[in-house]
């Protein structure tokens, strides 16, 4: 337990130094695009590992949200966009994810089914 808290205060510490720079971080939300209901649950452990890339915001405690960014050549699925800020600054994401959206058309398109 003590040495999973020395991690969050370690990951804290990162995102704060990062946000002495910038307001908003923007990261993938998924190292693999999504895929399809059903696909994964006979192995949970492959279908959590989809969202190792959240699980860092969520120890720092810090706000984010995920936007679509696009779509997989292979295989026509989402790719999803992570957008981080600082605490209580939920204001400049929405900000950002809106701006993303009214330049970009990825929010409008459809996966197959």
């Amino acid at each position: 337990y003590l040495k999973g808290q020395k991690v969050r205060t370690l990951i804290k510490q990162d995102f704060e130094n990062a946000f002495e720079q910038c307001d908003v971080v923007i990261a993938p939300n998924s190292p693999i695009t999504a895929f399809k209901l059903g696909e994964r649950v006979s192995d949970p452990i492959k279908m959590y590992l989809s969202d190792i890339y959240t699980i860092s915001a969520n120890l720092a405690g810090i706000p984010g949200i995920s936007i679509p960014c696009g779509t997989s050549k292979k295989n026509g699925m989402p790719i999803g966009l992570q957008l981080m800020s600082k605490h209580f600054d939920e204001e400049s994401l929405i900000t950002v994810g809106h701006n993303f959206q009214l330049n970009t058309d990825h929010h409008l398109k459809q996966p197959p089914l």
